[in-house]
């Protein structure tokens, strides 16, 4: 027998477990469900399993046994509580689980057998960040979710979702979902996409204060030596997208007094660059004038 990932998960019973199970796993590794009706936990994990298997794409086999009808390969095994799940390869069982695991330690379950999947929390995100950027927020939201869904502290769900909040103006929603990431190490630093988010966020809080940008262009226009309203009219192109001239300004102060203000332009330069990813077209360019400006 040979199931892929888009056939009906087979049933099996002691009569057809050798070749269904044991001969069958000499052509590719063969995962055995024991669950029974009344099991609730074995309804939880039924469909995770079902998915990770059809994301191995035909390269793990997956039947079902219940162990009321049928006891007797449970107890050879062992197995006294379910759900279980036993893989077997070439004949013999070689490793399994009990119990209803998350989808993350199913997937890794599986990979052990026969490496990377496709699909899972990698996908999801993929997919997440595509719907975000073609404007589909709530699309990129759900998916999001799903993966918190399994992991609640996963730094590019957790990232990604706060960002959503931050470009809608939620910035309380995105302070929430940010607390929901896990601490860094001693002496580690944040992961990227939740220092991302972090940064975003706070680059937002401060374009909210600064307000239009007439006001500011017009003081530089009378003083082009107006350091804060050139800082603030920097923070305020930010927020409109105008990445690259948002830089060029606070690449300008740093140009005439890079320790004005405890060196805020470098700092604030330093956040968009957090903000906007290092290799962001915005954040190469102007991390290349700010090496000439610097060196």
């Amino acid at each position: 027998m040979a199931l892929d990932g888009a056939s009906k998960t087979k049933d099996v019973t002691t009569a057809s477990f050798k070749a269904d199970v044991i001969a069958a796993s000499a052509k590719q590794p063969v995962l055995v469900d024991f669950w029974a009706p009344w099991c609730g936990p074995c309804k939880q994990l039924a469909p995770v399993l079902e998915k990770a298997v059809s994301d191995a794409k035909g390269k793990v086999a997956l039947v079902k046994m219940n162990i009321d009808d049928h006891p007797q390969i449970a107890g050879q095994l062992g197995i006294q509580s379910i759900p279980a799940v036993i893989a077997f390869d070439r004949g013999q069982p070689v490793d399994g689980f009990m119990g209803a695991l998350p989808e993350s330690q199913v997937r890794g379950f599986i990979e052990r057998l026969v490496g990377p999947l496709t699909g899972g929390s990698d996908a999801l995100i993929a997919q997440a960040e595509a719907a975000a950027t073609a404007g589909d927020a709530e699309g990129a939201a759900e998916l999001y979710a799903r993966v918190l869904a399994e992991e609640e502290t996963h730094p590019k769900a957790i990232g990604g979702l706060a960002r959503l909040h931050v470009e809608a103006g939620n910035f309380e929603e995105a302070r929430a979902v940010l607390s929901m990431a896990a601490p860094p190490a001693p002496g580690k630093e944040p992961d990227p996409a939740i220092a991302a988010a972090t940064a975003a966020l706070h680059l937002a809080e401060q374009a909210a204060q600064v307000g239009d940008l007439a006001p500011l262009q017009k003081a530089l226009g009378l003083n082009p030596d107006d350091h804060q309203a050139r800082f603030d009219l920097a923070v305020a192109l930010n927020a409109k997208g105008e990445r690259d001239a948002a830089a060029d300004e606070l690449l300008a102060i740093i140009k005439r007094d890079r320790a004005w203000n405890e060196s805020a332009a470098r700092k604030q330069l330093l956040q968009f660059f957090e903000a906007w990813g290092l290799m962001d077209k915005a954040t190469v360019a102007a991390r290349r004038k700010l090496s000439a400006i610097w060196f």
